[in-house]
């Protein structure tokens, strides 16, 4: 596994959510609970794949879509109601039928790194239900995205135990 970026390092990224812990996000540790964290990092996986060209919509208008195949939740330092959050995301690799994703959530009272979520998404022919390649359009905006985030000067810290295979 790669070392962590720093805060200002994720913080440089677009912000896809922002928000704070309410109280209904809180479980009986006194801190926001798993299914809040892995909801925030799915949805980034959703803004990244609306900016690719496969947005929700895409289900209707194309018969295509992306299913979740793996995540990996990594928790760095816990989170507690009315702390403020940013969301982050960055696309690392795809294939012909596969993209990786990593989204990041950032504790804004705190200016540290509270939790990874890379998620392997896999593309489907919703009318077969069997995974399919990218259209091109799609496939060039991910692999537009991948170069941007090639470029940030910093590796991503993967969990090392999922990826694309060829």
């Amino acid at each position: 596994m790669t070392s962590l970026p720093t805060f200002d390092q994720v913080a440089a990224l677009p912000i896809l959510a922002k928000g704070s812990v309410t109280p209904d996000f809180i479980d009986a540790n006194g801190h926001m609970n798993i299914r809040h964290y892995l909801e925030i990092g799915a949805d980034c996986s959703q803004v990244l794949c609306d900016d690719s060209g496969a947005p929700q919509g895409y289900i209707v208008e194309r018969k295509l879509g992306v299913f979740t195949a793996e995540h990996h939740l990594r928790y760095l330092g816990e989170m507690r109601v009315g702390d403020e959050y940013t969301a982050h995301a960055r696309v690392i690799d795809r294939s012909d039928k596969a993209v990786q994703m990593l989204a990041f959530l950032l504790d804004r009272e705190r200016n540290r790194l509270s939790n990874t979520f890379e998620t392997l998404l896999i593309h489907m022919d919703m009318e077969t239900r069997r995974p399919t390649g990218f259209p091109a359009d799609v496939a060039g905006n991910l692999d537009r995205m991948i170069g941007h985030d090639a470029n940030t000067g910093w590796d991503a810290p993967l969990c090392g135990v999922m990826g694309v295979r060829r």
